[in-house]
């Protein structure tokens, strides 16, 4: 029988996520990105449960500036994170690759490599679930800050968009109102960017979180995983789904 994963959201910093995850009835929790210590360590002590492990998606200090906090309250507490980021990762002790599954805390974990937003993201696939960092947003995707954009396109279009749809999606910000609107931007007439548009700004109001997608309504709503699609191609004036993705982002960041 498949392991339940049940994930909590924490609310860190101004906009970012951090998830304690575990296996159903586990007294032992992952946490993904954990920026900083006070809600993380709150939401496990008010859960009464003990830190198996620290994911980290990527190196930058919005998504790891609590791991050495929570290592000091937690002592010999693993910490993984992609084989390249090792010496940018506070206190990794754990290199992982893609596709290299491990299991920690009663769950098994597979690694996605995913570079463009950085050279070392991986997007962790636990159960249903998969925490997608800054590569993948609900409606949008990361800034290309070290790969570029055939790299990107690569993780987002051949690795994440593949995977079963269904699959429950839990990214690293808090930015899907925003990026639905410049969705609607480029794909004006689509109905299911105008849906999930109108239920992110009712979600906002009512301050609840956007988290997860799926896959499924990512391949229906995100445009950069759309740039296969010739409507947008045209719109953006491109020829190939990597231009289609470059121009995408470069509009994104004007945007």
């Amino acid at each position: 029988m498949a392991v339940k994963v049940e994930v909590l959201a924490v609310a860190c910093l101004k906009d970012n996520y951090a998830y304690v995850v575990r296996a159903e009835g586990h007294d032992r929790a992952l946490v993904v990105d954990p920026s900083d210590l006070g809600p993380v360590q709150l939401r496990l002590s008010s859960l009464g449960l003990a830190l198996g492990a620290i994911l980290a998606t990527h190196h930058h200090a919005d998504h790891v500036g609590g791991i050495e906090a929570l290592c000091a309250r937690h002592p010999g507490v693993p910490v993984y994170a992609h084989r390249s980021d090792l010496g940018r990762v506070p206190g990794q002790t754990h290199a992982v690759d893609h596709g290299a599954t491990f299991s920690v805390a009663g769950l098994a974990v597979t690694p996605h490599h995913v570079p463009g937003h950085t050279l070392g993201a991986v997007a962790y696939h636990i159960g249903d679930a998969l925490f997608t960092g800054d590569t993948l947003f609900v409606g949008g995707c990361g800034r290309l800050f070290e790969g570029t954009p055939e790299l990107l396109h690569h993780s987002l279009c051949d690795v994440l968009a593949r995977l079963p749809p269904a699959t429950r999606i839990y990214c690293g910000h808090e930015y899907t109102v925003k990026n639905l609107l410049f969705a609607a931007s480029v794909e004006p007439d689509s109905a299911p960017v105008a849906g999930k548009l109108a239920w992110a700004e009712a979600q906002a109001r009512a301050g609840v979180p956007t988290v997860p997608s799926t896959i499924a309504d990512e391949l229906a709503t995100n445009p950069f995983l759309r740039c296969a699609e010739p409507a947008l191609a045209r719109r953006m004036g491109t020829e190939s789904p990597v231009a289609t993705l470059a121009a995408l982002r470069r509009a994104k960041d004007a945007f």
